[in-house]
């Protein structure tokens, strides 16, 4: 249960209930009241504005409708104490037995405690990472890969149908750079001194067991070929090569996409699903020939001083029309876009995700105008920008990598850190934040690494558990036993606890609906935070303990307690695409 939400209700129906209206007698508008966890606990458990945004409807002083509410409030079941602060706040202060409750429902609920019905099966789109299948994933990928897969993790958990998405950039000038890379390595492989890599080539080893791979299949037989049939088989032999290691690299991050769209498919049959989609915009007003103003700064390259086909995105948000179609009859790169867009429409999607680096800024508003043309406005699109992720080892910069020689490559930082690192550090910063990451930071056991305290935490909670198989070897210990014992646990500390666990359900709501998954990671710090000073207290007093081995109830009690602990750090790590461990090594 989202306890907020549900105050919500029980605050909107206190105030139906007093019979206020308007001063001209119409029905009051409840949207704007909010239910939100005082800034200070000791103001109480819930705060609301019911009667600072309600007085000017109703002309009545904000503390004297307070007052008001506040009466009807205090009639319900488990609250213990109603008061008003400030220019009209009412704060809500909550009894055990409500606590103890939450505590029963998330042991009922287990690993779907916090799962919404909010999404409501709106199907969403998220695509993310979508790199050129020139080379292995480097590390600048990493950020916006772990932003998108846990957005999208979040939002199938809040009740979204949601597919992951990876769009693969297998047309162009890069890819037919990459041919000639790779037809160059292939002569290598043949015996043939091939001396430096020309500049404007990719340079990388990589390239060379591709170039083998083709030696192995053909011998020398590409070399007889027209070059336009041979750079067309190395081409493909290459994106099938670049894009299993591009998988590769991702399922070491526990990154998986769904669907792998190929930009080639929009160029099939003369570039028929282009066609179609310009067409489209064109019958519904949107394109037009006509010639753009230069740019100011450096020319984009798909200007001309020269009349084109243009989409006209300005009426439509845009800052300028955008090219479709060249002079010469060739389509811009923006036209593919509008072919995939309309692809993504026509596939049912109601909602589209964009996770980009932080140097595409310049397509959100493009990108946000395609959408309202293709779809008059029912498609809803967010763009969410990646900035830069920069590596540091002991406060040092890293900047080569050991085997490209050239980049830091996601599987590097992999390898060495792990992945459950990467991710947790990765959402410990908004993703239009700058980020540091420090290889010996995230690998020390200390409080300061938080995805070690959070593992910490989980690690404790099994921790618990093993040691009271030992010591009530007799006792049993599951679910239901744990929950009956719910209501002995009446200590501040404990109490807090729950609390804090409570907050899981809205926190998921609001994080989905914000688009901001990073809220998970420190919502679980908190709550590692939390379990780990409940173990310390045992530390001086033994009473506090969680096991109290001449009490079995109350050890049961608190057992429940370290079990919905474990049942929230499993369910959040799980949306980070992070392991809960039993034990740390």
């Amino acid at each position: 249960m989202n306890i907020f939400a549900d105050f919500h209700d029980r605050i909107s129906t206190a105030i139906q209930s007093i019979g206020l209206k308007t001063v001209d007698g119409s029905d009051l508008n409840l949207s704007r009241i909010t239910v939100e966890p005082p800034r200070d606990a000791a103001h109480g458990d819930l705060a609301t504005n019911a009667a600072m945004v309600l007085s000017k409807a109703v002309g009545e002083n904000p503390r004297a409708l307070a007052q008001k509410i506040a009466e009807r409030l205090e009639q319900e079941p488990e609250v213990a104490r109603v008061e008003i602060a400030g220019p009209g706040f009412i704060n809500l202060s909550l009894d055990d037995a409500f606590w103890q409750a939450r505590l029963r429902e998330i042991l009922a609920a287990g690993d779907a405690y916090g799962r919404s019905t909010v999404g409501a099966g709106r199907k969403v789109n998220v695509e993310y990472v979508s790199a050129n299948p020139t080379g292995p994933m480097h590390v600048g990928h990493c950020r916006g890969a772990v932003v998108g897969d846990t957005l999208a993790n979040l939002l199938a958990f809040a009740g979204y149908e949601v597919t992951k998405e990876y769009y693969i950039n297998d047309a162009g000038s890069q890819i037919d750079v990459l041919g000639r890379s790779v037809m160059l390595r292939y002569r290598e492989a043949l015996g043939e001194n091939i001396g430096e890599i020309p500049p404007g080539l990719y340079p990388g080893d990589y390239l060379k067991p591709v170039a083998k791979a083709l030696l192995d299949e053909y011998g020398s037989g590409l070399l007889g070929m027209a070059e336009e049939k041979a750079l067309a088989i190395v081409k493909d032999t290459t994106i099938d090569a670049m894009m299993e290691m591009i998988r590769a690299d991702l399922a070491a991050l526990n990154v998986r996409h769904d669907v792998f769209f190929s930009e080639r498919s929009l160029h099939a049959g003369n570039g028929g699903p282009i066609r179609s989609a310009i067409t489209d915009l064109t019958l519904s007003g949107h394109v037009y020939k006509g010639k753009l103003p230069p740019p100011k700064g450096q020319k984009p390259e798909d200007w001309e001083d020269r009349e084109q086909t243009l989409f006209r995105s300005t009426e439509v948000g845009d800052d300028i029309d955008r090219p479709l179609v060249k002079s010469d009859g060739t389509f811009t790169y923006f036209a593919a876009d509008v072919a995939y867009m309309k692809d993504k429409y026509e596939r049912g999607f109601e909602e589209l995700i964009f996770v980009l680096g932080a140097d595409h800024g310049g397509y959100v508003k493009r990108l946000e105008a395609l959408a309202k043309a293709l779809s008059g406005g029912d498609l809803k699109v967010e763009v969410l920008l990646c900035q830069l992720v920069k590596l540091y080892r002991n406060g040092e910069p890293v900047r080569m990598s050991k085997r490209s020689g050239e980049f830091v490559t996601l599987r590097d930082v992999v390898d060495e850190v792990g992945r459950d690192p990467i991710r947790f550090m990765m959402l410990y910063r908004k993703n239009d934040a700058p980020l540091d990451f420090d290889f010996a930071k995230v690998t020390e056991q200390s409080k300061d690494n938080p995805v070690f305290y959070v593992q910490y935490a989980s690690a404790r909670c099994h921790s618990v558990f093993r040691q009271a198989a030992e010591q009530l070897s007799g006792e049993s210990f599951d679910r239901e036993t744990l929950s009956a014992a719910t209501s002995n646990l009446t200590d501040e500390a404990e109490i807090a606890m729950i609390k804090k666990l409570a907050e899981y359900p809205r926190l998921i709501e609001g994080a989905a609906l914000a688009h901001e998954p990073h809220r998970i990671a420190f919502y679980l710090y908190d709550v590692a935070s939390a379990l780990h000073a409940l173990w310390n207290r045992g530390t001086d007093n033994p009473d506090l303990r969680f096991l109290k081995v001449n009490d079995p109830v109350l050890t049961k009690a608190r057992l429940g307690l370290v079990q919905a602990v474990l049942y929230v750090l499993r369910s959040g790590l799980t949306l980070l695409g992070a392991d809960a461990p039993q034990e740390m090594r």
